[in-house]
């Protein structure tokens, strides 16, 4: 059954891949709550990105929920990401294991835009009035492995995003599967095999904002004398989709010994409302007994234009990444991500975790 089911899996993989590279229609623009793309983990960014089949720390939330079954002890994690123009993002997530039912997590993202000066037509370098914008979405996820090699997730979501005095707000539903193998094993572990990931991220309801800035004074019939111009009015806001992500990704340990592994994973990405692309990446394990691990990582991320034209889009990334064992076996984890962002410029990823 199980050779099966991985049979399956890796036909599905290739013709979806296949499929990919043929894609050309874009949405650009067409989705609320953009801030859902932004990847979490300094990990996860230093490979590009391509982490659904490499999943296996409290990140998993937003990478692939079924990768949170993958911990062994209790874990937190906290991330700051300063973003473009004085754009801040945190992320804060924790997860607990429970023996013989499985891993429950929460995470929490939140973008801070800063605060921003008002301007209307009137006054359009500013009224001397001040606003603040900000997302936020928090997630609970379970996940468990099913048998040994085959792992379920799924996340329950909600977000909010503000500007000013109008707010919108949704719910969505991730879910992700992970299947461990023992194809191309040096060790003969399912774990140091080819691992496929697949997750679907931000299922979920449409977001409309809504709010007391939408209500303002209306006059019908402005070319006419006499008539009371200040109609109470609001303007009608549209319904926006989530950016719903299909991710597949596989992974590879090429190199397991006692002093390093070598993992190497990539990615195909297909979005509603932008082209496809493929991530990937690698982490390079150093284990020094008694201490620790240090790691080096690297990745390409494919960017906003579409693979099957000329005019290609790329960003690289690059991190590292430090371990510490501490009081039987306790660990802290502290990773550093720098990646390339085309035109918008650099974007550096910081982020501590512990395991206990």
């Amino acid at each position: 059954m199980k050779n099966n089911f991985v049979t399956i899996i890796t036909v599905f993989t290739f013709s979806f891949l296949n499929i990919l590279c043929g894609q050309t229609i874009n949405r650009y623009g067409t989705t609320a709550a953009n801030f859902l793309e932004i990847g979490v983990g300094s990990e996860a960014n230093a490979m590009g990105e391509a982490y659904v089949a490499v999943a296996n720390d409290v990140s998993s939330i937003y990478w692939n929920p079924a990768g949170l079954s993958s911990l062994k002890k209790s874990s937190a994690l906290f991330m700051i990401q300063p973003w473009f123009v004085d754009i801040d993002m945190l992320f804060a997530g924790g997860a607990m294991v429970i023996p013989k039912v499985g891993v429950i997590g929460l995470g929490i993202t939140h973008l801070d835009y800063g605060e921003m000066e008002v301007t209307n037509l009137e006054y359009q370098d500013g009224t001397g009035e001040m606003f603040r914008a900000s997302d936020v979405a928090a997630s609970f996820t379970f996940s468990r492995k099913i048998v040994s090699w085959f792992s379920f997730g799924s996340s329950l979501k909600y977000i909010n995003s503000n500007i000013w005095h109008s707010s919108a707000s949704a719910f969505a539903v991730d879910l992700g599967v992970l299947v461990n193998t023992s194809f191309f094993s040096f060790t003969g572990n399912n774990k140091d095999g080819i691992n496929i990931g697949m997750s679907i991220s931000n299922y979920g309801t449409r977001m409309k904002y809504d709010g007391i800035d939408s209500y303002q004074p209306i006059d019908i019939s402005e070319y006419e004398e006499g008539n009371y111009g200040d109609v109470a009015g609001q303007f009608r806001t549209s319904e926006w989709e989530l950016p719903l992500i299909f991710r597949i990704g596989v992974s590879l340990k090429p190199i397991v010994t006692n002093k390093m592994d070598l993992i190497i994973s990539a990615d195909a990405l297909h979005p509603n409302n932008n082209a496809e692309s493929i991530n990937i990446g690698a982490s390079l394990d150093n284990k020094i007994p008694g201490f620790g691990e240090v790691s080096i990582r690297g990745g390409l991320k494919s960017g906003m234009k579409n693979l099957n034209t000329d005019d290609k889009d790329f960003g690289f990334a690059t991190g590292a990444g430090l371990k510490l064992y501490f009081l039987n076996n306790k660990a802290l984890t502290i990773d550093y991500t720098y990646k390339t962002m085309g035109i918008l410029g650099n974007v550096q990823a910081y982020t501590v975790g512990i395991a206990f």
